[in-house]
């Protein structure tokens, strides 16, 4: 009974969330509205090839043209001609393969033992990239399909080209993909993460009653921002990508935005979300029984978390303003710490420095965490500054 809720449980809350990306497919530019254009362009290759293919040529393997269009159509138009030209090289040795296979032994059966194997093996070449496979499914197409002549070789491979050609020129040239807003989302989903993050260390803190299992759950949310971050450098290569061939003739139609956040703030981050990590590590020790060092005071543990709590918010600023690229239109900087917020944290680090010469009479090991503490608070407070470049009425 307990599993069969669970089961509607997960329907439900799937139906939920393909009905919420509806919803903002239908609202707003973003990835899902992308997905949709995505998804009705394979569709229109494929039916633009079965029509070219079977309507006009009356071509008798009309079949292989909308079967490769619609693969065609990837994520940029880079990857679309890379993978047609390993799909048609895939095509070309499944099919001349397993006719010269099926010529050899006169036997389907046999033709398909001598061929799929060494077909399986050609799949996993590096040449051939994820299209390898389609060696092995074209030469079971082929071999079933009882027409192993050098009219239905021809007829095949020329409609793989046609099905290739469309598809790649559907892509291309019917709103080519642009992934340079994946960039500044995950960007600001990176920032927004680490903030709460950060706000949850500093209430943590407050409340003073953590313990091995809070610091578990921090380790957990340090695992997820190495995740964005991942997810960051993806989309990163894949904005990258989506110009490459296509730079000029998106700039043409205005397709190409001018305020994509710059590629040193994925180090930045990188940085930011190192320094959170390695805060997050010195607690951990800190709260471990087993170990010699000790907590700092509950004052100085309380100056910090409001430290934490003040840096959280200057993530959520800088997520804000990501959102919203024309806040920025007046030259000034929306994100980094305001002047009230950063003069309480200039207070708070005078504060934790006299709280750590205080600690360094009580012993080097209860100093020591409150020294690495305010050495990693420290780091991200610089990297959230961006000193030199936040403009300061």
């Amino acid at each position: 009974m307990i599993r069969v809720t669970e089961a509607k449980d997960r329907v439900r809350n799937e139906l939920l969330t393909a009905a919420d990306a509806a919803r903002r497919a239908g609202r707003e530019p973003g990835r899902e509205r992308d997905l949709v254009v995505q998804s009705l362009k394979a569709a229109a290759a494929a039916l633009l090839a079965w029509i070219v293919a079977d309507e006009w040529l009356a071509d008798p393997m009309a079949l292989m043209a909308p079967w490769v269009a619609v693969v065609l159509v990837q994520a940029t138009v880079y990857s679309s001609l890379r993978q047609g030209a390993q799909q048609f090289a895939a095509i070309c040795v499944g099919t001349l393969l397993a006719s010269a296979a099926q010529v050899l032994t006169g036997n389907t059966l046999a033709a398909l033992a001598l061929s799929v194997p060494v077909l399986m093996l050609l799949a996993n070449w590096h040449r051939f990239g994820d299209q390898g496979i389609y060696a092995t499914t074209t030469a079971l197409f082929t071999l079933s399909s009882d027409t192993v002549t050098t009219s239905a070789i021809s007829h095949r491979l020329a409609q793989a080209a046609l099905g290739a050609a469309i598809g790649i020129a559907v892509n291309a040239l019917v709103l080519p993909p642009v992934h340079l807003r994946d960039v500044r989302e995950n960007l600001a989903a990176l920032a927004q993460e680490t903030g709460d993050v950060l706000a949850d260390i500093a209430e943590d803190l407050r409340q003073g009653d953590w313990d091995a299992s809070i610091t578990a759950h921090w380790s957990r949310a340090s695992a997820r921002l190495a995740r964005r971050l991942d997810g960051l450098r993806a989309a990163r290569s894949w904005s990258q990508e989506s110009l490459r061939l296509t730079r000029d003739w998106l700039r043409a139609f205005h397709r190409v935005p001018l305020d994509v956040p710059a590629a040193d703030e994925d180090e930045r981050w990188s940085r930011i979300t190192g320094h959170v990590a390695a805060l997050i590590r010195a607690l951990a020790v800190a709260a471990d029984s087993e170990r010699t060092a000790d907590l700092p005071d509950g004052t100085a543990l309380r100056s910090y978390a409001r430290l934490l709590a003040l840096l959280g918010e200057a993530c959520h600023r800088e997520s804000c303003w990501l959102l919203e690229p024309g806040g920025r239109q007046d030259g000034s900087y929306a994100y980094g710490t305001d002047r009230r917020a950063e003069a309480t944290m200039r207070e708070l680090h005078e504060a934790l420095q006299a709280s750590l010469r205080d600690h360094a009479g009580l012993g080097a090991p209860r100093a020591a965490v409150l020294g690495t503490l305010l050495l990693q608070a420290e780091n991200i407070w610089a990297e959230t500054e961006r000193p030199g470049r936040a403009h300061r009425a």
